[in-house]
Order: C-alpha cells, then structure tokens, then sequence
C-alpha cells in the first residue's frame, strides 16, 4: 500500500498523511452507521472483543465472533503502515490491540479431538459455545450465514474451523504445537472444511509453511488448481467477489501468496518454467525461474537463490524482490520433506517489529 500511495501519492491526487488518518479515524471513532462502515469501535476497546451480549440500536449485532478477529487484524494492518511511516508510538500501540484475538479463543471447545477455536463471548468474560461445524459443509443446522442472512451465532461467511487469528506462531502454540497444528489443518482438507469459494479460507493451503512443511503447501495448493478451477464458463468456484477467486488461481499459479498488510510473499513452486512479473509502479521485473521444471515429480522448493545470491529461506520472498527486480532461481526436486530455513514472519514470535 505504502508502495502506491507513498511514492506514488501526488500522482493520485490523495496523500499519505491523509490516508494514514482515514485508517486512524477508523479504528477509533464509530460512526452512527457502523454496520455499513466502519466499525464498532467502543466495545472493541473497552472489552478487546466485540461482546455478544451488547444491544445496540446504531448496527447490525451479529458476527461478533468473526469481527472480533477481523478487528484484531485490521490493527495489524494499521500497525504496519505505522512502521513504514515510522510513527513509532502508534506501530506499537496497534501492534498490541493486534493481539487482542487471543480474548475469543475458547480452549475448552472441540471436535475430532482438536480443541481450540474462536468463540463468541460475553460481557462477563465467559464464552457462548458455538458449534465449531456451523456454517461448514458439515453444519448439522444447514445454517446461512451472510449479509443477508438472520445470523445469531456470531461468525460472518465461515465457521470457526476457518476463522483463526492472523498470528499464525501464537495459533500453533494455542493449538498444541506444530504436529497438533498440522494434524488439524490436514483433518480440514481431508474432511471438506476448506472452501475454495470463500475468502476466510485462501490462505489454508499455504499455513504448513509456518510448521516447518512447505511441501504439505506444494501438495494442497496444487490440489486447489487441480481440483477446483479449469477452463470452461464455470471454470471459477463461486463468485469471483471483485477478482479475488481469479487473483487467487493466478498467484497460486505463479507459486506465490502474497500476506495482506506485509511486506512478505510466500512461495511454493509455479505451474510454469519461467515467469516475468512487472512492477508498474516501480517499473521493475522480477523473473522467476524454476529449475527442473520438466523433471517428473520436480515440483519441490529444494534451494533458492535471489540474482545469484543464497536466500535464507524457501518459504517465502521479501517485497523488496519485487520493487527493485532481478531474478529468482527456485531449484526443484522431488524432496518434500525440507523445510524452510527461515520460517514467515508472526506478530509474536516478533517478526513484524
């Protein structure tokens, strides 16, 4: 963001300085009509989450559940911005309201034997249980949860298997370590919890990179081209929402997962031998090759390197790669058991600090 609006401000008719204070005024002020914008911002700071137990005549109040969790994130998201700018005070100050989803995580609920999920919760500080298969494929209630729906159980477009914090570091030691982390994303695919057509889950296929598995995100991410896209009229699953199930394929083609409001891409193989992508705003071009391309089976990150140079990790690529250019090597190979070398970056293991 910083990429289009900062250097490319004066162009665009719209500062830094003012863009910054919209997403300031966002996060701290509540506007009377906070259900079509904005947000319900009183409760959020007073409690840490939005309460499911509040009235109030000015909003929709539902999806405390799932807000609560977008809250948090939309702070990390202005943390970050903050950090470029380096409005020091205010990167910590939403740095640390980014952590507040940990005060809608219920251990005590589970299913399948994973335990953990994101809950509604009252004003009192105690937890309204909500089934962890509600509005999934598995929902015993066939329960809708949209816009338009009558939606009392506190989560927007997904079911609270989907709907997990933005830190994924914290999310795996809430969920009992990595084996546990990577059991239960397994028993999500395995079982029909992911849902390709809907944004909560995009990023699924790709979190193994934060348990050391980058090749668990080769398979399930190619499994998601394969499976659910092709090339007819209804090539697309669902509704396209404004490019985002179109965008979706074609970064996942290129073998990339670019981590809204970070400077970070993660990285798995592309569908391609080489790809050249180019920067407008920086008129640059990143190439990107991949190396034993046509060797059967070859579809496995094993070494990287950025303009001839060792990168330290075959897990994701810094921003930078693609405002300055150059070229990037990726060695495949059939090896799926390698790890990252430097594991994604978490808000708290201190890696967006």
């Amino acid at each position: 963001m910083l990429d289009r609006w900062g250097s490319r401000s004066s162009e665009l008719g719209v500062s830094v300085d003012d863009l910054y204070s919209a997403l300031v005024t966002n996060a701290e002020d509540q506007p009377e009509n906070w259900n079509l914008q904005g947000r319900q911002t009183e409760v959020w700071k007073e409690y840490g989450y939005v309460p499911a137990d509040i009235w109030e005549p000015s909003g929709a109040n539902t999806k405390q559940a799932s807000r609560s969790v977008e809250y948090a994130f939309g702070d990390f998201c202005i943390s970050q911005v903050a950090k470029g700018l380096n409005k020091t005070d205010d990167h910590q100050k939403y740095t640390q309201r980014a952590s507040n989803f940990i005060n809608s995580w219920d251990a005590s609920v589970a299913i399948d034997g994973h335990a953990g999920f994101i809950q509604n919760k009252f004003q009192n500080g105690t937890f309204n249980y909500t089934d962890p298969r509600h509005c999934s494929i598995h929902d015993p209630l066939h329960s809708t949860c949209y816009l338009n729906a009558v939606n009392t159980d506190g989560f927007y477009e997904s079911s609270p298997i989907v709907y997990v914090p933005h830190d994924t570091a914290k999310l795996i030691e809430l969920q009992g370590g990595k084996d546990k982390f990577v059991e239960r994303l397994d028993w999500i695919f395995e079982e029909g919890y992911f849902d390709v057509s809907n944004e909560p889950s995009q990023q699924m296929p790709f979190m193994y990179h934060y348990a050391d598995q980058p090749g668990k995100s080769t398979q399930r991410s190619r499994q998601v081209i394969s499976k659910y896209y092709n090339l007819t009229d209804t090539g697309i699953p669902g509704n396209d929402d404004s490019g985002a199930m179109a965008s979706y394929a074609a970064f996942y083609l290129l073998g990339l997962y670019p981590l809204p409001a970070t400077r970070q891409v993660l990285l798995s193989s592309p569908w391609f031998p080489s790809v050249n992508i180019t920067n407008a705003f920086t008129n640059t071009i990143t190439t990107l090759n991949a190396i034993n391309f046509n060797q059967p089976g070859a579809v496995y990150v094993q070494n990287v390197t950025v303009d001839g140079q060792p990168w330290k990790s075959r897990c994701w690529l810094d921003w930078g790669v693609f405002e300055k250019g150059g070229v990037v090597d990726l060695v495949l190979g059939k090896d799926n058991g390698l790890g990252c070398g430097e594991l994604p970056a978490s808000l708290s293991t201190g890696g967006y600090d």
